[in-house]
């Protein structure tokens, strides 16, 4: 059963949507744990309960149940307490998709500290900016990622403590044998839900990157939408497995966390590089029914030669990119679910969603205001604009899955949360019957002969073509237009680069789309850069990146 929504409402269509959302009430409690949530309750009442198997990257696997996450969780608590850290102290977990992750972020909380989730791929700098910034006291690693830690460590010295989850090389500690030689028996401090629990720092559109502090709540806030894109999550049977990093906010509360909250088999692997046919093994081998896939990734699944046999999924939800109508098709002919886009970011997310159960979602739409969300679209004097008018995506303060603060950026806080709304400085539209459509990052925009045209769009219709993978789409400067449409474009295995195909490609866009937004030029490219979280780098193009 769902914390929020056990059973679709008696209306069907728009009509129950919003009954759901004129019926929805918080329930948020005085006092509240996530460590607590996830695992400790479940452990309690269900200590045998499966929770967690890991794939290694040499397809070895080990399943974890409630209970033994929990005791692994409270030896590693006394550890730490041990060793001095409490409330309020920042513990950072470099590692890829491990059961080490889930221990060492129930055991910080367990303690009242602040975890400190990094991606494995984050290079010196990027380490030392977030760990100085963060003030962290320990980071539990491997020896893979060690060495970067040992290269920068004189200069942080907030940091005293490195654990090694693959025995300690010189200067680190052994996590494992910590963990063995510390009682199993813990009392966890008593947390709200306003209490401070997860710091995950993102990148803005300028300055450096702003760690968002978040609260305990930030996992309630998140369940309406996971409850209602997976279409009144948990049904039995369910069980959950995302390639996203667990270092970002939407692999870790897009699924990860919800599913152990929901009792839900959770299934972690680490992917160093997206292997679609390998993603569908790992699906079909393990019956995985609820999937959080980014538009890359399923882009990346739809060129796959073939899916095999055994795939049956219920439902996937995606987000972070604009979902083309073709993808949607694919997923439920090949796949057998549909897929529900939804939208947030890491300072307020999953706030829009679609829902296939509910309802139809217009072409190019994300979906509508998930109950307990209030979103508008607004213009920069903070006025709701009406329909088919573009502006800012903003969502009413305060909200539950919202952030409590930038870290030690007052002012970038309040500029954020102004007016008595978060602005997202994403672009939208809505159209009078409560459907949001993204349009782009402010700075993604488009200027040409007067109009002012989103990339997204371009994107969706090209990446409609069989032969097309991936599609960027940049303004670049033209002295009479002030910028003309550039697309890059990515094209399957043993398609070449044409001149034919790139007419094609314009024409396509001139038709279903509009004259006024079809490419000048067509850009073949092997690739595009992208985010740690599967976002085009439309910047990076623009100055010349590949």
């Amino acid at each position: 059963m769902g914390f929020y929504f056990n059973e679709p409402p008696q209306i069907g269509g728009v009509a129950g949507w919003e009954e759901l959302r004129a019926s929805f009430r918080w329930n948020l409690p005085a006092r509240f744990n996530m460590a607590e949530a996830c695992c400790g309750r479940w452990a309690r009442a269900e200590p045998g309960r499966q929770a967690l198997t890991h794939v290694s990257e040499g397809g070895e696997e080990i399943s974890y149940t409630y209970g033994a996450l929990e005791e692994q969780a409270a030896r590693l608590a006394n550890a730490l307490a041990a060793r001095g850290l409490g409330a309020g102290d920042r513990i950072a977990i470099l590692l890829a998709q491990a059961p080490e992750v889930l221990i060492t972020h129930f055991a910080a909380w367990k303690i009242g500290a602040v975890t400190l989730p990094l991606f494995t791929l984050f290079g010196e700098e990027a380490l030392a900016y977030r760990l100085a910034d963060s003030g962290a006291r320990m980071v539990v690693t491997d020896r893979a990622n060690f060495a970067k830690l040992a290269e920068i460590r004189a200069d942080l010295p907030a940091l005293e403590t490195i654990w090694c989850i693959d025995g300690a090389p010189a200067g680190a500690l052994d996590f494992h044998a910590a963990i063995a030689a510390a009682s199993p028996a813990f009392a966890p401090v008593s947390t709200g839900p306003d209490d401070p629990a997860l710091l995950v720092y993102t990148s803005g559109t300028t300055g450096p990157p702003k760690g968002v502090l978040h609260g305990h709540r930030v996992l309630l806030g998140h369940l309406p939408a996971i409850e209602l894109h997976h279409e009144f999550f948990p049904q039995p049977g369910d069980s959950g497995w995302t390639p996203a990093d667990w270092a970002w906010i939407g692999g870790l509360m897009n699924l990860a966390l919800p599913c152990l909250f929901h009792g839900v088999p959770l299934l972690s692997h680490r992917m160093r590089k997206f292997d679609p046919e390998a993603a569908f093994a790992l699906i079909a081998r393990h019956r995985l029914r609820n999937l959080f896939l980014p538009p890359t990734a399923l882009r990346m699944m739809q060129s796959a030669p073939r899916v095999p046999e055994g795939v049956a999924v219920r439902t996937i939800s995606s987000g972070g990119e604009s979902l083309g109508a073709g993808l949607r098709t694919w997923a439920r002919a090949h796949m057998g679910a549909s897929v529900n886009e939804i939208y947030g970011q890491t300072e307020c997310n999953l706030v829009i969603s679609s829902c296939n159960a509910l309802f139809d979602t217009p072409e190019g739409a994300m979906g509508r205001a998930v109950p307990g969300h209030e979103v508008a679209i607004i213009d920069h004097e903070g006025r709701a604009l009406g329909a088919g008018e573009v502006g800012e995506i903003a969502v009413r303060l305060p909200d539950p899955v919202m952030m409590l603060e930038y870290w030690n950026r007052p002012e970038a806080t309040a500029a954020k949360c102004a007016g008595g709304w978060l602005r997202t400085g994403d672009l939208g539209s809505h159209d009078g019957n409560g459907f949001f459509t993204y349009v782009s990052r402010d700075d993604d925009v488009i200027t040409s002969a007067g109009y002012r045209i989103g990339p997204s769009e371009i994107e969706n219709c090209l990446t409609g073509h069989e032969d097309v993978v991936m599609a960027a789409a940049i303004g670049v400067p033209d002295p009479l237009r002030t910028e003309v449409v550039e697309a890059h474009v990515v094209l399957r295995e043993g398609v070449g680069g044409s001149e034919a195909l790139a007419e094609a490609l314009v024409a396509r866009v001139r038709e279903k789309v509009s004259p006024h937004v079809a490419p000048r030029r067509i850009v073949w490219a092997e690739s595009l850069p992208m985010t740690a979280t599967g976002k085009i780098m439309r910047r990076k193009l623009r100055d010349g990146g590949a």
